[in-house]
């Protein structure tokens, strides 16, 4: 059989290397190409006519979500599975409303990966187990009557996932990306993509205001 051709979108070098190299290990998959926005993502994709895009959401200019009617209209056999570090309910749920076939988080295993991307083929959704609750939750989330009271305002935290409280927390507390790493047993590399999205989740430009965002939710205790 044909091995399946596999386009990889993802903004970092590294990560997409590492990624290639990981695929090629595998007999039945094949990565075609390589692209680190939506744009060179879009070209691509027309281009080589792929049988899988693997898509991070967090993507300089576009996001993935966003860049998403645009694959599908460049290669419309393609599916598209989202590879990404968010564990944001709402991001989940966006991109499978613009159309793709999987959610899937950068923590996955190597096996786990093949096995989504032979399902993903077969026609299959496929989901993280540990989004699957996530997604459950916003289809059972009752609908407000039309006369309900206005709720209160959200507070700025609750987009964040589980980890990137953790991450927001340590910020607060002044470790730096390498001290975080190494306290959570990650890569320092997935600290600064947490970093990066909770500059953008929260609204600020720099370290100094995720510490006191932390200080000022009671997050950071004296």
């Amino acid at each position: 059989m044909k091995p399946i051709r596999i386009l990889v979108v993802d903004d970092h070098t590294l990560f997409r290397r590492g990624l290639t190299a990981l695929l090629s290990g595998d007999d039945g998959l094949a990565v075609v190409g390589d692209a680190a926005d939506a744009d060179q993502a879009q070209r691509q994709a027309e281009q080589l006519k792929p049988d899988v895009i693997l898509l991070d959401n967090h993507l300089p200019g576009v996001s993935g979500v966003a860049a998403l009617p645009a694959l599908r209209a460049a290669c419309p056999q393609a599916r598209v599975l989202m590879l990404t570090v968010s564990e944001d309910a709402t991001d989940l749920a966006a991109a499978l409303r613009a159309g793709a076939s999987g959610y899937l988080l950068k923590t996955i295993e190597g096996d786990a990966l093949f096995a989504a991307i032979r399902r993903a083929m077969r026609g299959d959704s496929v989901i993280d187990e540990g989004m699957t609750g996530k997604l459950v939750a916003a289809f059972l989330r009752p609908e407000a009557p039309a006369d309900a009271p206005a709720p209160a305002p959200a507070s700025p935290l609750d987009a964040l996932s589980p980890r990137e409280r953790e991450i927001l927390v340590a910020v607060g507390r002044g470790a730096s990306n390498k001290e975080v790493a190494r306290d959570l047993g990650i890569a320092e590399s997935t600290v600064k993509i947490h970093v990066q999205h909770l500059l953008r989740k929260l609204g600020v430009a720099s370290r100094v205001q995720l510490a006191v965002i932390a200080s000022t939710e009671g997050l950071i205790q004296p």
